[in-house]
């Protein structure tokens, strides 16, 4: 029976320790030709430029301006709260949102295409493989938010 409890603790131990080392791990994002970071085969992500049809999320239209879009954006990130943001450029937000609960850290970029009046959304967690759907309700909810500003 101690066995079996010391398997069972050593197998806890070790998850949480892969769990904290993939939370701390940066990825490295950004855009490069028009396109967002590609996203993993794992379930805990959404882009609006995949063509994996069940994390497909629609890109944003643009508002107004550069950057009228842009402050929307952040206020939008803002307002759905535990948003850090970390990189801006004209065209270009990147935010980690971290969950209150676990404190696991979810990449997002937010990639403005002038050229065809849109907003690309990537959203990405850090650890684990399943998110129970996390990422794509963040896209939603700031869907919303940013439509309202």
């Amino acid at each position: 029976m101690n066995a079996i409890l010391t398997i069972i603790a050593i197998f806890i131990i070790f998850n949480i320790g892969r769990i904290v080392y993939q939370n701390n791990q940066t990825p490295e994002l950004g855009v490069n030709n028009g396109q967002l970071s590609p996203i993993s085969k794992k379930p805990n992500n959404v882009s609006s430029q995949t063509d994996i049809p069940e994390k497909y999320v629609a890109p944003l239209a643009m508002k107004g301006t550069l950057e009228e879009t842009m402050q929307s954006l952040k206020t939008a990130c803002a307002e759905y709260g535990n948003a850090s943001i970390i990189e801006q450029t004209d065209n270009y937000l990147y935010v980690i949102f971290t969950t209150a609960l676990m404190k696991y850290k979810d990449d997002v970029e937010f990639y403005i295409d002038q050229e065809n009046k849109e907003v690309h959304f990537r959203s990405a967690s850090r650890a684990g493989y399943s998110d129970m759907g996390l990422n794509r309700e963040r896209y939603n909810k700031i869907a919303e938010l940013y439509q309202a500003n």
